[in-house]
């Protein structure tokens, strides 16, 4: 390929995207982009998808402006309000030069160049004159380029699994060095597109991607093989040090060092740590361990700034689970039995102000397992973890190794499918939400079917949020109801469920409300209809 038709390339391929909700599908055509695209212009595209690119001289708000002074503000207002996308609205509406033919020939490198040198003073002068260029495809492309947010049903997961398929590589590998590498991720493609080494990521901070746990759906398992710990209701996070450079991640893969900065310079050894990030709670609470609810952790959650008096009242904590690396060492290949005791002999170095140890839990047998469990009331005990003992820690989910085992089996996490506008002072507002649970797993094809609907059990603020989200994550429209990209996570409290032949997935919620929106946790971790249905108590 040569420079001709780069940025038309990149056009093509989102205006594909947006017209296919097949998950395989959409990792065909990144993979396909990702193998014919030349460097750097697939890295910049890869970035974008991922909304890894950032021009703040260049915002919608800019957009808005440019667009109310070329076209009749009212039609504007309108047409935006009809489509409630902005870059679809402008794209369509925009007023190309008369007689000239649109010119998509621009490298997409050379796009990003031009929109990273903008200035707020010079964007409205600057962006017209790439607009001019183009059709409307081309016009959408570059707005979503430009403001950041390319929603269309792209996560990041989903871009690196495409870019696994695409070179025939381990998804795992290329997690590992995708958190440490900047676009338009060089390294990467030298190792993965043209066979060079593995990128040397010796001495870099990065996220090492987490080992997870299936729902525990078959019955019983032998205690003898596995350890049980508590299952506690916070963030699962991985505080890691090398170089003398301290990072936080979320279990994503996001930095979070910046809004708990506390975590920053209390670990005084080169590690790679797994844990629960959680805040302290007051003695008067009743919380367990020291642990206040996720309600209070959540009030510090997605914060650029933490103010004293927050870092005051509601201090955080990492209660320990594993360890992945210490000192030079990497103990994931090793049992978890010997990982367990390399913790515990760790845990005398840290500060017990910031750092505490997952406790085991001991039980005759899983009868006895049982009714410890279902008499932890602690609000921030969400269950049990079961671990087996021998089991090595594995990126992803692993059949057998790790079960999770929820107290209440009335609560599951479910994934964001429709929204319609509600009623009465909910009006102006989309506040009925159709959320569903994948029929398998979703790393190999499985389909997101819709389990229940919801309209209750958040704030006003809360509210005002999730709005906000599906106007700006809109995939599709049919009437009042709008589709949204599937990357938001509630997790659902209900009743019961039955047996129901009305719905796809064949089952049907009772008295389904959202008890929790899960903002920190990807899509791909919610849960299986299989779970749900073994739940039915027909």
């Amino acid at each position: 390929m040569g420079n001709a038709g780069l940025m038309e390339a990149f056009a093509a391929l989102l205006d594909a995207l947006v017209y296919t909700t097949s998950r395989n599908r959409k990792l065909a055509l990144i993979a396909a982009y990702l193998r014919s695209a030349p460097d750097p212009d697939r890295g910049w595209a890869l970035a974008a998808l991922t909304d890894g690119l950032d021009f703040p001289a260049a915002k919608s708000s800019t957009v808005r402006t440019l667009m109310k002074e070329r076209v009749d503000p009212v039609l504007w207002s309108l047409s935006r309000d009809f489509v409630g996308d902005t870059a679809e609205t402008a794209s369509l509406l925009w007023p190309a030069p008369e007689g000239a033919a649109p010119q998509d020939d621009l490298p997409l490198a050379e796009v990003v160049a031009r929109l990273a040198a903008l200035t707020r003073a010079s964007a409205p002068r600057e962006l017209p004159l790439l607009l001019d260029r183009m059709d409307a495809n081309g016009r959408y492309a570059l707005i979503k380029l430009a403001t950041g947010g390319m929603r269309v049903g792209i996560s990041a997961r989903l871009a690196k699994t495409a870019f696994a398929q695409a070179f025939d590589v381990a998804v795992e590998e290329v997690e590992e060095y995708w958190h440490a590498l900047t676009p338009p991720y060089a390294e990467l493609f030298a190792w993965a597109a043209a066979g060079g080494p593995a990128p040397d990521l010796a001495s870099t901070p990065r996220f090492r991607p987490f080992m997870l746990a299936h729902p525990l759906e078959d019955g019983e398992v032998d205690l003898a093989d596995y350890a049980a710990e508590w299952k506690w209701d916070g963030i699962r996070v991985q505080l890691m040090r090398t170089g003398g450079v301290t990072r936080l991640y979320s279990r994503s893969g996001d930095d979070i060092s910046a809004t708990f900065p506390e975590l920053l310079n209390v670990l005084r050894v080169d590690a790679v740590l797994d844990g629960e990030l959680l805040v302290r709670g007051s003695a008067q609470g009743g919380e367990a361990g020291g642990a206040a609810s996720f309600n209070a952790l959540q009030q510090r959650l997605g914060r650029k700034t933490v103010s004293a008096k927050m870092l005051k009242e509601a201090p955080a904590f990492v209660r320990l689970y594993d360890v992945l690396l210490l000192e030079g060492t990497d103990w994931r290949e090793h049992p978890w039995e010997l990982r367990r005791a390399t913790l515990e002999g760790l845990m005398p170095r840290l500060p017990a102000s910031h750092f505490d140890l997952s406790q085991l839990v001991e039980a005759e047998d899983f009868t006895a397992l049982a009714r410890i469990r279902d008499t932890a009331r602690a609000e921030a005990i969400e269950g049990l973890m079961l671990k087996r003992r021998d089991s090595p820690y594995v990126a992803g989910r692993k059949a057998a190794l790790w079960y999770k085992w929820k107290r209440d089996p009335l609560l599951i996490d479910c994934v964001l499918m429709y929204a319609q506008r509600g009623s009465g002072k909910r009006s102006s507002f989309y506040s009925d939400y159709t959320f569903g649970c994948w029929d398998g797993d979703p790393d190999v094809g499985a389909e997101l079917l819709p389990v229940g609907k919801a309209y209750s059990g958040f704030t006003d603020a809360e509210l005002k949020q999730l709005d906000k989200f599906v106007r700006q994550n809109t995939l599709n429209r049919f009437g009042p109801v709008r589709e949204v990209v599937r990357q938001l996570v509630f997790e659902v409290a209900f009743d019961s469920v039955h047996s129901s032949k009305r719905h796809k997935s064949g089952l049907a919620m009772r008295f389904p409300r959202i008890h929790r929106i899960r903002w920190d946790k990807p899509a791909h971790e919610a849960d299986r209809l299989k779970g749900l249905r073994g739940l039915i108590r027909d």
